[in-house]
């Protein structure tokens, strides 16, 4: 199936087969691929925590507001979190980047204030997330991602320090009767020349 054809069929899963899990030798390689992610002057500001724990993931639904259903029968949750320290970031990027990238840094993001560069931070966040959706796809797994989590209720849960929980993606294989598949329920989307411009 070519890129396309993926897009056309990938959909936000709303309700899952809990009986069905991913072999995790599939795991491993979207562990590999979100490694993999592109970001910003390669700062790889995140990182991702994958949750196949029932009992962890029943103490995250309690703190997912309505998608606590999603998050209890999921294969698994990927829960993508940036680092909410720039001092941490910084040292992290000074060990870990050449030269070029470091000068960028302190030319245009330095001089910013901390809230601008943790934005800019979680911007890098989100090209995982599209990266992530897309390898899911092409693996023929569904997925959800969320931004309705309470983030402080996530770190606590899976004891993150210094890193602040974004959103989460449940993964999995979807239930047969799920009514938001494009077979049922049909793709809306915005015509082509209303978003995209040539000039």
């Amino acid at each position: 199936m070519n890129f396309k054809d993926l897009a056309k069929n990938r959909y936000t899963t709303k309700k899952y087969d809990a009986t069905k899990k991913i072999p995790e030798a599939e795991v491993n390689q979207l562990k590999e691929i979100l490694n993999l992610s592109p970001s910003s002057i390669n700062s790889q500001p995140w990182k991702f925590t994958f949750v196949s724990s029932q009992e962890v993931k029943n103490q995250l639904a309690d703190v997912s507001y309505f998608n606590d259903a999603k998050v209890k029968e999921a294969s698994h949750v990927v829960v993508f979190s940036v680092l909410d320290s720039v001092k941490l970031f910084e040292e992290q990027i000074h060990k870990n980047l050449p030269e070029g990238p470091i000068s960028y840094y302190n030319q245009f993001l330095k001089p910013k204030s901390d809230d601008e560069i943790k934005a800019w931070m979680s911007h890098q966040v989100y090209l995982a997330l599209g990266f992530f959706l897309s390898a899911c796809a092409s693996m023929g797994i569904d997925s959800t991602p969320m931004e309705g989590i309470k983030s402080e209720g996530y770190a606590s849960i899976l004891g993150l320090e210094n890193y602040k929980p974004l959103f989460s993606v449940s993964i999995g294989y979807r239930d047969t009767e799920d009514a938001n598949q494009p077979s049922k329920k049909p793709k809306s989307r915005l015509a082509l020349e209303e978003v995209v411009v040539e000039l």
